[in-house]
């Protein structure tokens, strides 16, 4: 008799399975370090990545959002937004995260 042709079947690698937990953990401590604590009066936003500080400065004019500082990158910005739906202006002007300024400081201001 004949041995039969057999496909060898693709086996996820157990290492695999490690890296992808501790990549989700990493995300998850991430986003819940970097949550805006609730009533704080300024925030770190981040516009687009490929936005200069020009565009920047006048989305987060355009919401009439006061600007408190400047990062080291030019589309993260430290802002007072406006206190009647300030946050929602700035996802409307183009912001794509809303950021606690203190967990930033040591890594993006300049």
């Amino acid at each position: 008799m004949e041995r039969a042709n057999t496909i060898p079947r693709l086996r996820w690698p157990a290492w695999l399975n490690a890296a992808a937990l501790l990549i989700a953990s990493f995300i998850a401590i991430t986003a819940l370090s970097l949550q805006v604590r609730p009533g704080a009066e300024v925030v770190a936003v981040a516009f687009p990545p490929w936005w200069d500080s020009q565009r920047a400065f006048l989305a987060a004019g355009s919401a009439d959002a006061a600007i408190v500082r400047m990062t080291a990158v030019p589309s993260l910005l430290v802002v007072r937004p406006d206190r009647h739906d300030g946050l929602a202006r700035l996802r409307e002007a183009g912001v794509w995260l809303v950021l606690d300024p203190q967990a930033i400081t040591a890594c993006f201001l300049q």
